[in-house]
């Protein structure tokens, strides 16, 4: 775009001077001259100025040669500080290093130090498992510093390691002299289990406090840890087994003289005149035989009472219930002491802990169960055989909470023995009932003293199962259940009327019910069973005593609901002459019917509950055949009827407070 305008520029001048006519050559001459005069000035200038141009040029060349040199210097620097760049490096990497030897030194000089430690044997230790008590803490303290000597020691004899040959000696006789007063102190406290009155619970606390020095003979010298488990198992199984030999012995020294037989069943006849417990060393009357009483305690607050201690108690006596408890109970205190100690102490779990106690406790328990089969061979206590299964059931549960599954094969052997006999006597029982020949017994409507047996022993043993239940004793429970209805019936079957028949129904089912809802839930099968047959016989009771004194009412009230609903109105009103005799009949006789009612009642039964019961039952039967019998009714029959109100003031007289 310059080159344009200046060529422009041109042609404009070129234009000017052509249009002014001037001659080109003459033009060009002046622009020559013009330039000449133009370079001469320069020249002069020049001229003019050489000496300053010179001094430039020197000084020009002076710079250079500055320049030159800073440069030489520049270049010298950063030759010495690419050298130091290079020393730092170095000096860096040195650092590294060193701070790496350093670290390196000072993990080797610690781990030396404590290997050191851990070989040398100082004198206060050899002083001390030589010469102190082993009972001292001090004592103690060494042992655990040389059995980590010791434990070190055997670990590096394996790597072949020379240091060890510098301590092992020393170690070694340190060892068998620890080991030597460890053993003898350990058998010392065995042996004092074995002097007489000794309380060995003293002996093994000790023992637990020092529990470290069976660990250590156990790493050390196995066959010496062999030898004090063998001597402490042959000293306590010794213990255990004079001790509850002779315990059990003398308990059964306090059981009572005369305990039942088979002549004691429940179906067999009680000609004994005795009162509860006539003797105090007789259990054999048999109102006491099928009632718990107070020994069902035996299983809540009695669980966990002291044991008997027979040498104090001589003049007293016990049932098997309460001897079987405290047996057992001091079983499962020793024997719960005796597997904790064990596992402690000897350092056994599981299997080994059950092995080592089986062969403390084995002979122990294995004379229990003996006896126990001897003194049950011949029992016919069917609540006291039933009571010791469930002390079985606690004790074992106790054991659990204590963490000792070491019984359990014990209890099961128990079971084995127990469950057996029990079965047979309840059987025999039952077959006893079977039995029996209802006219050899009085013509009594009471409750029937068999009924009376079954209800206590029934009530008895459902109570005692409410917390275990057990299919077997259910199915024994309902078999006798059975068995006891059929004789009940048989028994009715003695008597003459079918209301005396009601009347003895009424009273064995409700004797039976009553004490099966005092001593058992409302809601078991056996009293539901009995409260059905109650409820039916005491409705057919209720009719049977109506019908003497209002049956003719109550015949044409069933009659006449017929009519009604045959829709045979005419046949009903035919009724009318009939009808006017009931009502003049009711309205002479209904105040004497009434008192009549009640006396029959109360008299027929022995509890006033019962009786008052079925009198209220039969006056609400009676009210309702009123009010059905006075919609049958003609008006005019209706007009000589007796007001309800009436009859209703009279019923109330009659209402119980019971």
């Amino acid at each position: 775009m310059d080159a344009l305008k200046e060529a422009s520029l041109d042609n404009d001048e070129v234009r000017e001077i052509l249009k002014n006519t001037t001659d080109l050559r003459q033009y060009s001459r002046q622009i020559e001259k013009e330039f000449k005069d133009v370079e001469n000035k320069s020249i002069e200038d020049y001229i003019a100025e050489s000496q300053n141009i010179a001094n430039l040029h020197n000084q020009i060349n002076d710079c250079d040669e500055v320049l030159e040199r800073m440069e030489n210097m520049l270049m010298s620097f950063q030759s010495v500080l690419n050298n130091i760049s290079t020393e730092i490096t170095q000096l860096q990497r040195k650092s590294v290093s060193m701070s790496l030897q350093l670290t390196n030194r000072q993990s080797v000089k610690a781990q030396l130090s404590q290997f050191i430690e851990d070989m040398a044997v100082s004198e206060e230790m050899i002083n001390i498992i030589m010469d102190t008590p082993v009972t001292e803490r001090e004592f103690s303290t060494q042992l655990n510093v040389l059995n980590h000597k010791l434990s070190l020691v055997k670990e590096l004899s394996f790597k072949e390691s020379k240091s060890t040959s510098d301590v092992s000696d020393v170690l070694h006789k340190l060892r068998l002299k620890a080991m030597s007063k460890i053993r003898s102190y350990l058998l010392e406290q065995i042996y004092k289990f074995r002097k007489p009155m000794t309380n060995y619970q003293i002996s093994q606390n000790a023992m637990l406090k020092h529990k470290f020095f069976f660990e250590f003979i156990l790493s050390n010298e196995r066959h010496v840890a062999q030898e004090i488990c063998s001597e402490y198992i042959d000293t306590m199984g010794k213990i255990y087994y004079s001790y509850f030999k002779s315990y059990s012995t003398r308990l059964s020294s306090l059981k009572f003289e005369e305990s039942c037989t088979k002549d004691d069943l429940m179906g067999i006849e009680d000609n004994a005149s005795k009162g509860l417990f006539s003797k105090t060393t007789s259990l054999k009357h048999k109102s006491t035989i099928f009632t718990i009483g107070k020994r069902g305690d035996i299983l809540n607050q009695q669980l966990e009472a002291p044991i008997i201690v027979p040498h104090a108690q001589l003049k007293n006596r016990y049932t098997p219930e309460a001897l079987f408890r405290s047996e057992q109970y001091a079983l499962v205190d020793n024997a719960c002491r005796e597997y904790l100690f064990v596992t402690e102490f000897f350092m056994v779990r599981n299997t080994q802990a059950q092995d080592l106690f089986n062969q403390i406790m084995g002979k122990t328990l294995t004379l229990m169960i003996k006896n126990l089969e001897t003194s049950i061979h011949d029992c016919y206590d069917t609540i006291a055989m039933f009571l010791c299964i469930h002390l079985i059931f606690r004790y074992q549960l106790m054991c659990h909470k204590r963490c000792v599954p070491a019984l359990d094969k014990y209890w099961d052997s128990l079971q084995a023995v127990i469950w057996p006999r029990f079965e047979y006597v309840f059987r025999l029982n039952i077959q006893s009932i079977h039995d029996c020949d209802p006219t050899k017994f009085n013509k009594e409507m009471g409750p029937h003293y068999i009924t009376r047996r079954y209800a206590e022993f029934s009530a008895a043993i459902v109570g005692i199962s409410e917390h275990f239940p057990n299919e077997l004793v259910s199915r024994l429970l309902l078999e006798l259940q059975n068995e006891v209805e059929c004789f009940i019936l048989r028994m009715a079957a003695i008597f003459a009327t079918r209301k005396d028949q009601l009347i003895y129904l009424i009273n064995n089912y409700d004797l039976v019910l009553g004490v099966l809802m005092e001593h058992t839930r409302d809601n078991s099968k056996e009293a539901e069973a009995f409260r059905e047959q109650l409820n039916a016989r005491s409705a057919e009771y209720v009719d049977e005593i109506l019908a003497p004194h209002f049956g003719g009412i109550i015949q044409f009230v069933k009659e006449g609901e017929q009519y009604v609903e045959k829709d045979q109105a005419d046949e009903l009103r035919k009724q009318e002459r009939r009808s006017l005799a009931l009502v003049a009949s009711f309205s002479a006789n209904w105040k004497k019917s009434l008192e009549e009612l009640n006396r029959e009642v109360l008299l027929s039964f022995p509890s006033l509950l019962t009786g008052s019961q079925l009198l209220q039952l039969a006056l609400a039967s009676l009210v309702q055949y009123y009010h059905r019998f006075h919609k049958l009714l003609t008006p005019n029959a209706r007009a000589q009827l007796t007001n309800i109100h009436v009859v209703m003031v009279e019923i109330k007289k009659y209402k119980s407070n019971y």
